[in-house]
């Protein structure tokens, strides 16, 4: 299959589509081929069959599928808990990135020095797409930081008000796939689902199924959302995404 663009899922997303199995240097992936809004997609579940928690999915291995489809643009959804008070159930589209990870792979170039720019990590054509896809549903696209955290466990009250000094969501699966999406040249954006709030900015402790159970009532306006913003996407790339590796310091 030859997609211009992939779709990285995360907790609850399924389009449906026709297995593929693509094979990697960092392992093999599960893709499905989908047909959204016109478009050829390529769709990847995140945690696989197996629904691996965020330190152990072999983000590489994603992002090595993607370009080998033929993907010039990657499109991620993540579940996140809000430390700005959005509204769970709201969307939000970042434009920077904080994280705190230990045990991930986060580079292509582990033998060689390759300093990759993060000035603007999150692709502009594909942000502006994707928060006139939220507005074509009738919301309105909030901006922010993301925070990603090691995971698996949820955060501890401490941990929130601690990194609350450093974004606006937090959730565990953005990082390393935003940097490694930029080493291999290819855009790359996030649409963020708010499932709930960080854990101690409210009396009630957090819970998997409440995570769960607001992604599942959001599932269907994230499909329509990105629906919505895959013709917003301008065929000609005129971001320095595709760039990124002719301007790093080798």
């Amino acid at each position: 299959m030859r997609a211009d663009i992939t779709l990285i899922g995360g907790v609850g997303i399924d389009l449906g589509g026709e297995e593929v199995y693509m094979k990697t240097p960092y392992g093999k992936v599960k893709a499905e081929e989908v047909a959204l809004a016109g478009r050829e997609v390529l769709f990847i579940p995140r945690h696989g069959e197996d629904h691996l928690p965020p330190h152990m999915v072999s983000y590489r291995a994603i992002l090595c599928a993607a370009k080998k489809s033929g993907a010039r643009r990657v499109i991620s959804t993540n579940t996140v808990g809000t430390m700005s008070w959005h509204q769970v159930g709201s969307f939000v589209v970042p434009h920077d990135f904080v994280e705190f990870t230990r045990s991930r792979p986060a580079t292509f170039f582990e033998h060689r020095a390759v300093h990759v720019d993060m000035t603007d990590p999150y692709c502009p054509q594909l942000r502006a797409a994707l928060k006139e896809g939220v507005k074509a549903t009738g919301m309105e696209p909030h901006d922010g930081i993301y925070v990603c955290t090691e995971g698996p466990h949820l955060e501890t009250p401490a941990q929130i008000g601690m990194i609350r000094n450093f974004g606006d969501v937090v959730g565990m699966t953005g990082y390393p796939e935003v940097v490694l999406a930029r080493e291999l040249g290819l855009c790359y954006a996030t649409i963020c689902v708010v499932t709930n709030v960080a854990a101690g900015m409210k009396k009630d402790a957090l819970t998997i199924t409440e995570v769960l159970d607001q992604m599942a009532e959001s599932i269907d306006r994230l499909r329509d959302i990105i629906s919505h913003a895959l013709p917003k996407i301008p065929e000609v790339r005129s971001c320095r995404c595709g760039e990124a590796l002719d301007e790093a310091m080798l």
